[in-house]
């Protein structure tokens, strides 16, 4: 089958499953939903997709980390960091210690370095399958901010240790100073180009925009390259390529609090990028479906190469290795949130022992998706002197094993787990909302004062001149009576009619909040996550007025 056939076949595989999946209710998550999908395509079908591991991260991981870190909360970021951090890093470190020495003492015709880089296959969880998983359930924010940022950074750890057992596999030798410093590199090096090549491409965009105009389209596809872009010079320099897609979304979000971009500009890209994060995040679950089969072929082969013949002991293997994973994720999260609440001891309320459904849940959301899968098969083919790499169809089947059971687990139980559950509490930004509205308010409506007031300049004669006051009054009293909601002390104008005056004075008033807005989140007064909601706002008012006083 030809590429554009599969790409038509697998974008058609999104919508219907989309669809079959909102049929039943949301009783069966979307994932699993599109891995039984892919699993029966590939069964009846000539589909026959290779999935090369490289054209897999290429295509579909900078633009979903590139969106995942232009999106995810920066300040749940801060507020979590420890955690996410000893996640990302910390609990894949000992996953790949803990996990690898227990295949090889299940298998010991594994190669210890192979049995380390299955581990570290396995490791990380998926971001895509995580946020994919708990989309339909009613998970704490501070839960689910702290497994998208997890999920956003062990993939880099985790590859990493990958490369290293890799290494060890074909070499024989294991340089300990080099894979330390090797890994310095990658994660400092790749946050460092993700975040300076987001920079220069927005300082270039924005250059040439001043001279020649803002196209939205070529602006759009700007945006969708940049990715790809940071992705690609990270992985040429061996810097981690996920890190630099992540760190260029982080920088995205951040260039965002600007005025100088169109309102229409950022509204059409937000609805360009959502459609392809569900083309694509659809794509990969259909696309890791469409594995299956072919690596159920090899069961026989893969049973005889771990030294016991038969499936139950392929079974075993996949039961013991997922069983190994949730406890040693439980044990890291039950301890890190120990830590935690007795940092915030008193606003939670002196309760220094988390809530073991909480634990529990944490852990069972951590599922491996499709990036562990084209991490397995990722493993080489052969070594250097042309012997096939040890036990690596064994390898894959684990893997996917693994990933099934992690998907199902977490489909079963998670909605159970978290009915009732509560974190402790949270900072409530409602304040600061509060406050930043009405000084937006406050700058539209001195904007429109300075309006008035050079009303006489523009004005032909002074029936024009009244119907121009007419229509500032009229927008000054709208901002007036939201000022009233915010400050019930605040006082309205009265108000009267000139329709595409009016219309045009609004622009007018949004642009001043606009720039309110885009104040206070340069001078940290507000959080960027609350900037964009407002800028949202805005460009959406602006958008609906600016038509209006077009047409």
């Amino acid at each position: 089958m030809n590429a554009i056939a599969i790409i038509l076949v697998l974008i058609v595989g999104v919508v219907v499953t989309h669809w079959f999946s909102r049929a039943l209710g949301g009783r069966i998550a979307l994932p699993l939903v599109q891995i039984a999908a892919g699993a029966a395509i590939g069964l009846t079908t000539s589909f026959g997709v290779k999935l090369e591991p490289e054209m897999f991260f290429v295509l579909f991981l900078p633009p979903l980390l590139f969106l995942d870190g232009w999106r995810v909360p920066k300040q749940d970021l801060q507020d979590n960091a420890a955690t996410i951090l000893s996640l990302a890093f910390g609990l894949v470190f000992l996953t790949v210690l803990g996990v690898g020495l227990l295949l090889n003492l299940m298998i010991p015709a594994m190669p210890l370095a192979v049995c380390f880089a299955l581990a570290a296959v396995l490791s990380p969880t998926d971001v895509v399958a995580a946020t994919a998983m708990v989309t339909n359930v009613p998970i704490p924010r501070r839960v689910l901010r702290i497994l998208e940022g997890e999920a956003l950074f062990n993939d880099a750890s985790g590859l990493v240790c990958l490369r290293l057992a890799v290494m060890v596999t074909m070499t024989g030798t294991f340089p300990i100073w080099s894979s330390i410093a090797d890994l310095v590199w990658a994660a400092a090096g790749g946050i460092a180009i993700g975040l300076a090549f987001s920079r220069a491409i927005a300082i270039a965009k924005m250059w040439i925009a001043r001279r020649i105009g803002e196209d939205s389209s070529s602006q759009i596809l700007i945006s969708l390259l940049t990715p790809y872009g940071a992705y690609l010079l990270a992985d040429a320099i061996h810097c981690s390529p996920v890190l630099a897609a992540v760190a260029a979304g982080i920088m995205m979000s951040r260039i965002e609090l600007s005025a100088q971009t169109l309102a229409v500009t950022r509204i059409r890209r937000n609805a360009v990028w959502e459609t392809l994060q569900f083309a694509l995040n659809g794509s990969i679950f259909l696309l890791l479906g469409e594995q299956l089969p072919g690596i159920v072929a090899r069961l026989h082969a893969s049973s005889v190469e771990s030294g016991h013949a038969g499936l139950g002991w392929l079974a075993m293997y996949v039961l013991a290795v997922s069983v190994a994973l949730a406890v040693l994720r439980f044990g890291w999260v039950w301890v890190s949130i120990t830590i935690w609440l007795r940092r915030h001891a008193e606003q939670a309320g002196g309760r220094r022992k988390p809530d073991w459904r909480l634990t529990l849940a944490m852990s069972t959301a951590g599922v491996r998706g499709a990036v562990t899968l084209a991490g397995a098969l990722s493993l080489p083919l052969a070594l250097p002197d042309g012997a096939p790499f040890p036990s690596r169809d064994l390898a894959i089947l684990i893997a996917a094993g693994v990933i099934l059971v992690s998907l199902l687990l977490a489909n079963a139980s998670l909605p159970s787990l978290l009915r009732g559950v509560s974190m402790p509490p949270e900072r409530h930004p409602d304040q600061q909302e509060r406050d930043a509205r009405i000084e937006a308010a406050n700058a539209a409506i001195a904007a429109l004062a300075r309006a008035g007031a050079g009303a006489g300049a523009g004005a032909v004669d002074r029936g024009t001149k009244g119907d121009h006051l007419a229509a500032v009054a009229q927008v000054a009293d709208y901002y007036q009576h939201r000022l009233s909601q915010l400050q019930p002390e605040a006082q309205t104008l009265p108000a009267a009619n000139t329709l595409h005056e009016e219309e045009r004075l609004h622009v007018v008033g949004l642009t001043a909040e606009r720039t309110a807005i885009v104040n206070l989140a340069r001078g940290h007064r507000i959080t960027a996550d609350l900037a964009h909601k407002l800028l949202r706002e805005i460009d959406l008012a602006e958008e609906a007025f600016q038509t209006a006083a077009d047409g």
